[in-house]
């Protein structure tokens, strides 16, 4: 595949859509075809998805959207104004399926975003077509899986996340990592090729980091070890499933994530050798033609 529109094209601007009462920012580029809307991951926004959307926009109608609290769109308080969970986020995606696309879709995901759409669909089974699920969360912070961990990280991390409610102490915290160099190292860690670290990415994750209300989301996710696992949906969910999986995810290992082929409605699992936690940012030369294959299998499919 290729692309007669530059991902600076797509980062050229953004659209805003209201949703109870908060500006929610969001993406669309193409003009014919089936529909794909992509969800980020923890921290990261609708351009993570830069380098997808031209590609997929030749043969489709692609959106890209940041959840409540995350990127452009607003962050609302913690618990006061909106409560930060996969429930809020997949109400949040369904609605925008409903009202500014106005039909079902492929959803594509990464990390957290992956279980969000599935809490989208599981719940609202009318709006999707396909999920593809790029490198899930396995969420092994949560409660019911913190049994599991070795002794100090069970008992740790819950007062790290006691710790991190103070506000002067979460505020501190926060201030640390959104720094260039901080937020440089964590993207070296999670991608396997280091020059897929650029500049561009730095400064797109960075730039929400300032918002009103930034520091307050961070600290309500990092405090969130209940909710769905994607076990749960896995089992339940009402349309066809495919897994892409960087094999050098640092975060998500792939050994655990490959449990998730044995669910009926996962089709494929994928293995993206040397392919670090964020694949359709690392290498999308890979990823962009897999989605837009599977795609075209799926609307054969319908």
């Amino acid at each position: 595949m290729t692309t007669s529109v530059s991902p600076n094209t797509v980062l050229n601007s953004a659209k805003t859509w209201i949703w109870q009462g908060f500006p929610i920012s969001y993406q669309h580029i193409g003009t014919t075809g089936p529909v794909v809307v992509m969800v980020h991951g923890f921290g990261a926004c609708w351009q993570h998805w830069r380098k997808n959307m031209p590609v997929l926009a030749e043969n489709c109608r692609v959106y890209a959207i940041d959840l409540i609290g995350f990127g452009g769109s607003a962050k609302p308080k913690p618990n006061e104004e909106i409560a930060y969970t996969f429930e809020t986020w997949g109400q949040q995606i369904t609605d925008f399926c409903r009202e500014v696309v106005g039909e079902p879709v492929h959803l594509v995901a990464n990390s957290v975003g992956c279980i969000a759409i599935m809490q989208a669909v599981v719940d609202n089974p009318e709006i999707g077509l396909s999920v593809a699920l790029l490198n899930c969360s396995l969420r092994l912070l949560h409660d019911r899986k913190r049994a599991t961990l070795p002794w100090y990280r069970r008992a740790g991390t819950p007062v790290l996340q006691k710790v991190l409610a103070i506000t002067s102490v979460g505020q501190f915290f926060f201030n640390q990592i959104a720094k260039r160099n901080t937020v440089k190292k964590i993207l070296l860690q999670a991608y396997k090729n280091p020059d897929a670290v650029t500049d561009e990415l730095v400064d797109i994750l960075m730039l929400p980091a300032s918002d009103p209300g930034a520091v307050a989301v961070f600290i309500a996710f990092t405090a969130y070890s209940t909710g769905p696992l994607p076990e749960d949906f896995l089992p339940i969910l009402p349309c066809p499933a495919m897994i892409l999986w960087g094999s050098a995810d640092p975060w998500e290992p792939i050994e655990l994530g490959r449990e998730f082929a044995n669910y009926p409605k996962v089709l494929k699992f994928i293995p993206l050798e040397g392919v670090g936690h964020c694949p359709q940012d690392e290498a999308p030369e890979i990823v962009n033609p897999i989605l837009w294959d599977w795609i075209q299998e799926i609307n054969v499919l319908k």
